[in-house]
């Protein structure tokens, strides 16, 4: 079980951490099954194929848009802004007393 938690930890760390790749892999994933889906289905216009496929992804895209949000909503929540982008600011190499 706590191998387990400690798996779905990184994986929600990675997606917190590369929000729009996520979006983007999903979208990307999303529009390639769905032009493999459409295309096995018999008796279809290529356009229309093609319409449904970047409906779907679309589809996808907002879903996906929607969890990254509510993923920032429940950090933002749950972990202190000063902890969050610590990592991103400057150690004091400028000393501002000067």
């Amino acid at each position: 079980m706590a191998e387990s938690k400690s798996k779905f930890e990184a994986v929600r760390e990675w997606v917190s951490e590369h929000k729009l790749r996520t979006v983007g892999c999903l979208w990307l994933s999303g529009i390639a099954g769905s032009i493999a889906y459409n295309w096995s289905q018999p008796g279809m216009k290529t356009s229309v194929r093609i319409i449904h496929a970047r409906l779907h992804a679309q589809a996808l895209t907002l879903a996906a848009l929607a969890g990254a949000a509510a993923v920032e909503y429940f950090e933002h929540k749950t972990v202190g802004q000063t902890d969050r982008y610590a990592k991103f600011l400057p150690v004091d190499t400028y000393s501002h007393k000067d």
